[in-house]
Order: structure tokens, then C-alpha cells, then sequence
């Protein structure tokens, strides 16, 4: 029987999505369902670690049974998952002694803000390439080993496990034989040396998450295990093509060369660039993390990711606050009456700003008008900001890592918006290609897991099967963009009182 499909696991924040990919990488089957969002105290968010692996094996089940195939017909299992997500539980039972706490979850910021104080950043951000933050995992497990009673009896008889969500789904789906994770996952942690690739006995020590608890660390390409789990199929699945959702973006992307950039258009904006196979933090940070962009073929290779808070969500705002477009239909209309924002800016500092200026008191703003200034103007201000942000990220990725952007993918809601993405290129002087495959993540992982299992031989392979896309090209006037960009950054100053 030929082993031509792979079966793809994308375990996100809202839920769980299983995707049937051929030979050809067209997908020929999904499935999906949501999980439950648990808030139990303001700014605590939570999932259940059982309810998710239930809905893994529910959603593969159901992507076989849409393909119409049998498990016998799959040369690989592959995951991405939503990263920092914090799992802890029992090696004997394989019950979880508290639920997941969810990357968002802010119960540790002023634990974080703490050993901020004593100085401890700086070695943090050297190591691990993050900066001290409830996002990432290692204070949440520190929480669960300081406040749920269970777990301190069970580390003390050795009992315990801690890993991310990817950690915990190998765990489940071989029956307790793989307890591993991959370098993406591990390097969002903060307990994972970027430079070393090892776990880092001083990071777990000033968190207080003991080394033993923490699971082996490999290269996405590599086979993980097989699925043992007879409720799910009936004959063991080789599992490979781990990594974490955005680093797996990038991949699916074919960011394959340093310079190349992704950036996720949705409620805020990711944006990742890869910077090689040896990059050394500058330690300025400014709001950029350096992490694992992914590891295979026995090499790893870095990325430097920026986080803006406010993009895609600010044309949200100004339909739904300020009501000045009901369908983007009418939206794309009032934008071709203002083809220029006459000045107007708006800078979108609704809970502060991230990269480059990192400020959480700042606020927004709209300014430059004028008394012919409409709703149309308005409108354009929020678009372009987003385009603007970007490029503030961008100039940062290069000032940091002394690399220049080759070119910018862009995925996610926004980036269906033809006017801003040929803004973007614009802005960034920088052609700007618009992929039209929507599941980006999960695919990255089928990219990588088929690679490990020789289902596709080389990078170039899976190239040559790339989808649709659509390219733009700048085309602005050089000192049109400059001044558009003056213009922008004078606004962001007088949001930070600085200027």
C-alpha cells in the first residue's frame, strides 16, 4: 500500500485543526472543532490538556474519514501547536495536575516585574534571547510547582512532567514512550540556551523549574515516535515536522534564506525574518526576541521576531467605535476617494506600543487633520499605520542583525487588502508577495515532516509545489515614501511625548 498522504495536527489557542496533505501538497481533507476557554480570575486564561488531545484524535479521525483513507495510507503524523503554552502532569497516570495555562495568561506579571527588579533581564535576554515576560512558559510552570499542592507531592516522588502543548500531545499519542519537544518550542520557554541548544541549569534554577522535569530537545525533522494510541489508529504512524505555529509560518513561507521575512496580518502583526545559522543577540532588544526559527538536517537556524499590538484590530475600531465604514466593500470605496492621507496619521496605541519603542502607557492618537479632513482620511490613516508599524519593525530586524530584508511574505485577514499590501512594498521599498495558502502553520510542519520521513527530498522539492501567490512591486516615488514615513514618525513621537 503506498504511504502517499501525510496527516497534519494544528493545535492552536482557539482549537484543534486536522489536515490530510498528498504528494503534490494540496490538501485534500480538514477537520476542526474549538476547545474551551477557561478565564477563571481577570487575566488568567486556561485550556484543558484532555479535552485538546480529545479533539486531536476526533479531528484526525475525521480527516481520514473525509480523504477517505485508512492510517495505513499515511507516511507521517505531523504537528504545530500554539507555543509558551504551559503543561504539567503525572508520568504514571498521564493526567495533567493542573490545566494548561495558556500563553496570554498574565497571573505572573508581577513575578516577572520582580525579578526585573533585581536585574535579572539582561542575563535572561543573553541566554534564551527573550525578555521577562508572562508570554513565555517558565513562570507558569514555576506557578503551578508554588501553588497546586499535587504537583509539589509529585515532584518529590519523581512523578512529574513539564512541557509545552507539542510536549504533551507526543506524550500522549505514543503512550508515555516519548516525553521531547523541538528546538522552536524549547527556545519560547525561557529556560532553552539558544547558544548551547541545551537546557540552561542557571535558567531553571532562578525560575525554579527543576531540569528533570523537561523534555528532550530535537530537530524538527527528526522522527519523534510512533503512535501507539490503539483509540486512535490501529498501526503506528511515524511522528515528525514539530515546531511551533508562527516559527512553522515561516517555513511554510519558504523563508529559507536570511533576509526573507514573514508577517502575519491579523488583530496585532508577527513578523519574523530569518538571520542565518549564527546570530548573536545584540542585547539592545527594543522590543525584538531573538528565537529558533527552526532546526533540521542536523543545523539550526535563527530568527528575529518583532510583536506589533495593534494592526489589523485598528480597522476594527474604526468600523465598529467610530462607524465610519460598515462592509469593507464600502471601505475600498472611501479609500479611492482619499488617495492621499493629506497628513492625517493615526497611530494605534490602544494598549501601548510594541517594537521598536516598547512603551505599554503610550495611547492613540489621530493627528495631522485639518478642517477638510473626512471620514475617508480616517480611514486611510488606519490602514497605512499598519504598513507603518511593519516597517519600524523591519528597519529594526536590520539595524539588530546588520542584514537587509530580501523580501517580506505576508499572510493572515489584513493582507487580502490589495491597497495595503501594495502600500506595504512601497513603504519597504521591498517586493511584497501575498501567499493564498490559508493554512500556512500547519503546512510548514508537513513541509518539515516530510522531509524527515523522505516523503519529499529536498527544500527545492517542496518549492517547486508551492501554491498561488501575488507579488507587489514598489512602486511609490522615493521621496514620497520618505516623507509619508517622516511624516508617520512624527506622529508616533508626539504619541511618546518626545517630540
Amino acid at each position: 500500500m503506498n504511504k502517499d498522504y501525510i496527516l497534519a495536527i494544528d493545535q492552536s489557542t482557539s482549537g484543534t485543526k486536522a489536515l490530510v496533505v498528498d504528494k503534490s501538497g494540496s490538501i485534500v481533507a480538514r477537520s476542526s472543532t474549538g476547545h474551551k476557554q477557561m478565564y477563571p480570575h481577570p487575566g488568567w486564561v486556561e485550556h484543558d490538556p484532555l479535552e485538546i488531545y480529545s479533539n486531536v484524535k476526533k479531528t484526525a479521525r475525521q480527516a481520514l474519514e473525509l480523504a477517505g483513507i485508512g492510517p495505513n495510507r499515511l507516511a507521517a503524523l505531523t504537528l504545530t501547536n500554539q507555543r509558551e503554552t504551559a503543561v504539567m502532569w503525572d508520568r504514571e497516570t498521564g493526567l495533567p495536575v493542573y490545566p494548561a495555562i495558556v500563553w496570554q495568561c498574565q497571573r505572573t506579571a508581577d513575578v516577572c516585574a520582580a525579578y526585573k527588579a533585581l536585574g535579572h533581564e539582561e542575563t535572561v535576554r543573553a541566554k534564551t534571547g527573550l525578555m521577562l515576560d508572562p508570554y513565555f512558559s517558565a513562570t507558569k510552570w514555576a506557578w503551578i510547582l508554588e501553588h497546586v499542592e499535587d504537583a509539589r507531592v509529585k515532584l518529590a516522588e519523581g512523578k512529574l512532567l513539564a512541557g509545552t502543548i507539542d510536549s504533551w500531545l507526543l506524550w500522549k499519542l505514543t503512550c508515555g514512550n516519548v516525553h521531547a519537544t523541538d528546538f522552536t518550542n524549547a527556545s519560547r520557554t525561557s529556560l532553552f540556551n539558544i547558544h548551547t541548544l541545551q537546557w540552561d541549569e542557571e535558567m531553571c534554577g532562578l525560575f525554579g523549574v527543576p531540569c528533570e522535569l523537561l523534555p528532550e530537545v530535537k530537530f524538527s525533522d527528526d522522527v519523534f515516535g510512533y503512535t501507539e494510541d490503539s483509540e486512535l489508529f490501529d498501526e503506528r504512524i511515524p511522528i515528525s515536522g514539530v515546531i511551533g505555529d508562527s516559527q512553522a509560518a515561516l517555513y511554510g513561507q519558504f523563508c529559507f534564506q536570511p533576509g526573507m521575512a514573514k508577517a502575519t496580518y491579523g488583530t496585532g502583526t508577527s513578523v519574523l525574518m530569518n538571520v542565518g545559522e549564527k546570530y548573536e543577540p545584540t542585547g539592545k532588544g527594543n522590543g525584538l526576541v531573538t528565537a529558533i526559527a527552526w532546526g533540521m538536517s542536523g543545523k539550526v537556524t535563527y530568527a528575529l521576531e518583532a510583536v506589533i499590538r495593534t494592526s489589523g484590530d485598528s480597522m476594527k475600531w474604526v468600523r465598529d467605535n467610530l462607524g465610519l465604514f460598515g462592509t469593507f466593500e464600502e471601505m475600498e470605496q472611501l479609500l479611492a476617494q482619499a488617495p492621499d492621507n493629506e497628513g492625517v496619521y493615526l497611530v494605534p496605541a490602544f494598549v501601548g506600543l510594541g517594537a521598536p519603542y516598547w512603551n505599554p502607557y503610550a495611547r492613540a492618537a489621530i493627528v495631522g487633520m485639518n478642517r477638510g479632513t473626512g471620514k475617508a482620511h480616517i480611514i486611510r490613516a488606519a490602514l497605512e499605520s499598519i504598513a507603518y508599524q511593519v516597517r519600524d519593525a523591519v528597519e529594526l530586524m536590520q539595524s539588530e542583525s546588520g542584514i537587509r530584508l530580501r523580501e517580506l511574505r505576508a499572510d493572515g485577514g489584513a493582507s487580502e487588502n490589495a491597497a495595503l499590501m501594495q502600500f506595504q512594498a512601497d513603504l519597504l521599498m521591498q517586493k511584497v508577495v501575498k501567499s493564498d495558502v490559508a493554512e500556512l502553520s500547519a503546512m510548514g510542519s508537513v513541509y518539515m515532516g516530510g522531509l524527515g520521513t523522505g516523503f519529499w527530498e529536498s527544500p527545492a522539492d517542496i518549492a517547486a509545489r508551492q501554491k498561488g501567490c501575488r507579488t507587489y512591486e514598489p512602486s511609490m516615488d522615493p521621496d514620497r515614501r520618505e516623507r509619508l514615513y517622516a511624516g508617520w514618525k512624527r506622529a508616533v513621537n508626539s504619541v511618546l511625548n518626545i517630540g
